[in-house]
């Protein structure tokens, strides 16, 4: 045979041979100890279990796990991995889990810390069951989270705001993050899909967990203390956490969240944060399912589907955490302003407003019950905020499905809207407390219960 015959076939059988022999987490005794001989390395994760009793560490540049095998960490309070004081890690196809654990965990699945350029590719974290989040990225750049899975991610907790003066309380609740991107910058969070299908807001989970109940009170009433905590010991808010949050403003910016599919959240994205652009995603059955408050400026939240949405579809609010710029003093330095600001609304589309697990919990109750507004901007939560400013509300889709027929409790029936309105503005003449320069238009919205809007839609414009 001729060697150019030759030649090539001893390459490829010199390719596999190279190529079938990876470096595995199972050649070594421990997986710790796989990844602490082979810095630098992208490692193998065969198929299997492959427990472990503290975090995984990934420290040197350019390391990093693949393949289709599944870590299971079996201390509940270790994350799984710790990415940390490092660039160029990548992990892939792995499945993150934890065992079983009667203690409610305090700990993040996958934990990105200080830094830099990591891509985490169609990893599933499954079976979390915590009130830290599933991924968190903190104090990091250009991170891409990218065609994960999230799966029964939250647990019973309970929330404890007593270090706030303006809450002073604890309460029982269902909790739990997807991805929690904090202080960080350039993320990416695209095409990933976080589902809880465990712990549903329903009366039955209320009735079993005693969702909702004080078990802190504090002596006096904090300003922010809900009246019915502080008079009758419960909350209805006993929903919290969110598929994706990006928070800490000033400090996080340049966030790219698109193209996720978000289902039976507590909130399904809540920003808090600058510069970010949130779009074309589903979330179906939330209570909320965008939110942009404590100082969220520069935001674009366009070409989303938000489904089954049972309090807010789309909420901005100057949150607690919103200001004024400081200018410098003596003692102290100048400090930019926090503000609400700079936001369009554009392109997106709310239905099925009302028909998730927990409307009866919130504009259910009774045909007075606050909130059930599809798009709703708010005043100052408190009268230091800044004013909402600067809102362009454009061709998005407000759509009453009731009016076509719908099916409750297995019967098709045909109603009127569940929400009280279209767009709600919040606006008294008495007080300097409403958003200021919102535009509004060619959006269609089929009105509510209470009409369209609460204020004149023409021109509304507020400086």
């Amino acid at each position: 045979m001729s060697f150019r015959y030759i030649f090539p076939i001893l390459m490829v059988v010199f390719a596999a041979h190279c190529y079938a022999q990876p470096i595995a987490l199972s050649d070594y005794p421990s997986p710790q100890e796989a990844i602490n001989a082979n810095p630098g390395v992208m490692l193998f994760v065969p198929p299997g279990i492959h427990k472990i009793e503290g975090a995984l560490h990934l420290t040197t540049e350019g390391s990093g796990l693949y393949g289709p095998g599944t870590i299971e960490q079996t201390a509940p309070g270790s994350t799984i991995i710790t990415i940390e004081n490092t660039a160029r890690v990548r992990l892939e196809g792995i499945t993150l889990t934890r065992s079983a654990s009667d203690t409610p965990v305090r700990a993040s699945g996958l934990f990105i810390h200080m830094s830099r350029l990591i891509e985490i590719r169609g990893v599933h974290v499954v079976d979390h069951h915590a009130r830290d989040a599933a991924i968190e990225v903190r104090d990091s750049d250009l991170v891409t989270i990218k065609d994960c899975l999230v799966y029964n991610y939250k647990c019973i907790a309970i929330d404890d705001r007593t270090q706030s003066p303006l809450y002073g309380y604890a309460f029982r609740a269902i909790d739990g993050t997807g991805i929690l991107v904090n202080r960080s910058t350039g993320t990416v969070i695209a095409s990933n899909r976080i589902i809880e299908d465990r712990l549903l807001p329903t009366k039955e989970a209320l009735a079993q967990y005693k969702l909702g109940e004080v078990t802190i009170r504090p002596e006096k009433k904090g300003k922010l203390m809900p009246p019915e905590a502080w008079e009758k010991n419960y909350v209805s808010n006993w929903h919290q956490g969110s598929a994706i949050v990006v928070t800490s403003p000033r400090a996080t910016h340049h966030t790219q969240i698109r193209g996720n599919y978000l289902q039976n959240c507590a909130q399904g994205i809540d920003i808090h944060s600058d510069m970010v652009v949130c779009t074309d995603n589903i979330v179906d059955h939330g209570l909320m399912g965008v939110k942009m408050t404590h100082g969220s400026r520069n935001i674009i939240v366009s070409n989303n589907l938000l489904t089954h949405i049972d309090l807010w579809g789309i909420l901005v609010n100057p949150g607690a955490a919103s200001e004024h710029a400081v200018p410098a003093t003596d003692d102290t330095p100048a400090k930019a302003g926090n503000h609400d600001s700079g936001i369009l609304i554009a392109n997106n589309q709310i239905t099925d407003y009302g028909y998730g697990h927990e409307y009866w919990n919130w504009g259910g109750k009774h045909a007075d019950a606050g909130g059930s507004r599809a798009i709703s901007l708010m005043g100052k939560q408190l009268t230091a905020n800044p004013n909402l400013s600067d809102i362009l509300i454009q061709g998005n889709m407000v759509y009453n499905a009731g009016r076509d027929g719908v099916l409750v409790d297995g019967a098709l029936v045909q109603e009127g809207p569940r929400y009280r309105f279209a767009l709600y503005i919040e606006y008294a003449p008495d007080s300097d407390h409403f958003p200021k320069n919102v535009r509004v238009m060619d959006n269609l919205f089929h009105p509510g219960r209470d009409g369209v809007c609460n204020v004149k839609i023409p021109g509304v414009k507020r400086e």
